[in-house]
């Protein structure tokens, strides 16, 4: 009997290390899920973290814009333009209409190519007439310059939005701002239309959008016109003098002028 204790313990020894094994066997593959959740929780964290830097640099672009002008009518055709803003400059100039058909179309491609260059050279609708194609560039020029009103409204507005009472005032003058274009005079040598641009009730512009033209009328209208205008904004009225030489031009203007006037409250 005294021999057989060793046997026992002997087994008793091997059932205890076998069950130790087992346990220990056991163990092991528990901690790895959890090894390989914490992995698969870091991988989500860098996706989403390499998805935030495309968004940021979208955000960058929001500066640029695009605005399209109010439908200009012309004795030829209708004009409107397309203006492409970065930063509040003009980088693109665009008719995407143009008076067309027979001779209409020759005078389009002659003269919008540099009227788009105008536009974008002087960030401004004060731009020369292309000779040869005086309605079209008069529609164009009328074009533009809503245009460029309509993307100063709406820098006005995003900036009284974006900040506070400092700003106010400033959104307050852009809205001031404003164009109106008088009737169309009708004279012995052609139409005369003026357009006015004013804020805080001054006349700060004075253009005609049509004048007569053809043979010695295109003379007399570069002769008189920018007389007229200065004139116009210097008195602040129709009350102006007609420049000599260009009687019916002079008449029609400020007929058309003083209609601008009424139609501004002024």
């Amino acid at each position: 009997m005294r021999k057989s204790h060793p046997i026992r313990r002997a087994v008793l020894a091997g059932a205890a290390t076998v069950s130790g094994i087992v346990l220990l066997l056991s163990l092991k593959p528990a901690s790895d899920p959890a090894s390989a959740q914490a992995a698969g929780g870091a991988a989500p964290q860098q996706t989403a973290a390499s998805q935030e830097s495309p968004q940021g640099g979208s955000g960058q672009q929001t500066g640029a814009q695009t605005v399209t002008g109010d439908v200009a009518k012309t004795q030829y055709g209708s004009v409107q333009v397309r203006l492409t803003l970065s930063d509040g400059k003009i980088t693109k100039a665009e008719a995407v209409q143009a008076p067309k058909g027979g001779l209409s179309d020759q005078k389009t491609a002659m003269s919008v190519p540099k009227l788009n260059q105008e536009a974008v050279a002087a960030q401004s609708a004060q731009i020369d007439a292309v000779s040869g194609a005086t309605y079209t560039s008069g529609g164009y020029k009328q074009s533009l310059q809503s245009a460029i009103d309509k993307s100063k409204a709406a820098s006005g507005a995003a900036g009284g939005s974006g900040s506070g009472g400092g700003s106010g005032s400033s959104s307050g003058s852009s809205a001031q701002a404003r164009t109106v274009t008088g009737n169309v005079a009708q004279t012995q040598y052609g139409s005369v239309q003026v357009r006015l641009t004013l804020s805080g009730g001054k006349i700060t512009k004075a253009e005609a959008v049509q004048a007569p033209k053809g043979g010695l009328s295109d003379q007399k209208t570069a002769m008189s016109v920018p007389r007229l205008n200065q004139e116009a904004v210097s008195a602040q009225s129709a009350n102006i003098d007609a420049v000599s030489g260009a009687t019916y031009t002079s008449a029609g203007y400020k007929q058309s002028l003083q209609s601008a006037l009424d139609k501004a409250g002024g």
